[in-house]
């Protein structure tokens, strides 16, 4: 089966409308097989997470740029090889019932989304001065990873340098341009230059001004990170295609 490319202005959007932030990383380990399981056990179809490298430039799932806040380990992920990465305890900063859950490689969570007929997006989180090579690195193993499914991972980061990257080395994966609550300045040309098909922004900036200039467009406007259920709906009716949220437990996905 031959992946679907998605083109801005004519290629039908193949993605739900509700995804699960960071697997479901309120109700268990952010970033993590267990946060995906627990999001595809509340009805969620689709997934954002958060992609890095190893010192040995294997693509895995994780946020920050230091290990302390969500692993047993210490300093910057970059200093360590998967073999290491790989051994650390990822599960009990949240609770003891996690104890024990390993970081994923990004093999692993695209083996669980294909398996489970689902979706992802792919944040690309470089550790600051390493933007570019690993968009490159992380579109060309998801492409790889990819490459006999239906529906395409939505490729997105807030670096521009990490977007261009991934373009230049797998431009038939969508992309989506990440900005912040104080979006401004020449978005648009961003879009154009990197090939986005989608913007992805702060709930609190998708202004009617927004959603209409999106539409104009052709790009699809997607919204982070929504957990009240009432402000999700409201958002979709306005023209929003897609919400993010943490409350995979009180926001019911279609």
């Amino acid at each position: 089966m031959t992946a679907l490319t998605l083109h801005p202005h004519t290629a039908p959007w193949p993605y739900p409308r509700h995804v699960a932030h960071r697997g479901a990383g309120l109700l268990a380990p952010e970033n993590t097989l267990a946060a995906f399981r627990t999001g595809h056990a509340h009805g969620y179809r689709m997934f954002e997470c958060d992609v890095k490298l190893s010192a040995d430039d294997v693509p895995y799932l994780m946020h920050d740029d230091t290990l302390e806040r969500t692993t047993s380990g210490r300093g910057s992920p970059l200093q360590l090889p998967w073999s290491a990465l790989s051994q650390l305890d990822a599960g009990s900063w949240h609770s003891p019932h996690y104890a024990g859950e390993p970081l994923p490689a990004l093999a692993a969570i695209s083996a669980f989304v294909q398996a489970n007929d689902c979706a992802v997006n792919l944040e690309i989180k470089p550790v600051h001065g390493t933007d570019a090579h690993t968009g490159a690195r992380v579109a060309e193993a998801a492409q790889a990873l990819w490459r006999d499914a239906s529906v395409p991972p939505l490729l997105s980061s807030f670096s521009l340098d990490a977007l261009a990257a991934a373009r230049d080395a797998a431009p038939a994966l969508p992309r989506a341009l990440l900005a912040t609550r104080d979006i401004a300045g020449d978005w648009p040309a961003h879009m154009r230059r990197l090939g986005c098909v989608a913007l992805d922004v702060h709930y609190s900036a998708a202004t009617p001004e927004l959603i209409a200039a999106c539409a104009g467009h052709g790009w699809q406007l997607i919204v982070y990170t929504v957990n009240d259920a009432a402000l999700a709906r409201e958002l979709l009716a306005a023209g929003v295609r897609m919400v993010i949220t943490d409350a995979v437990h009180t926001i019911t996905p279609d």
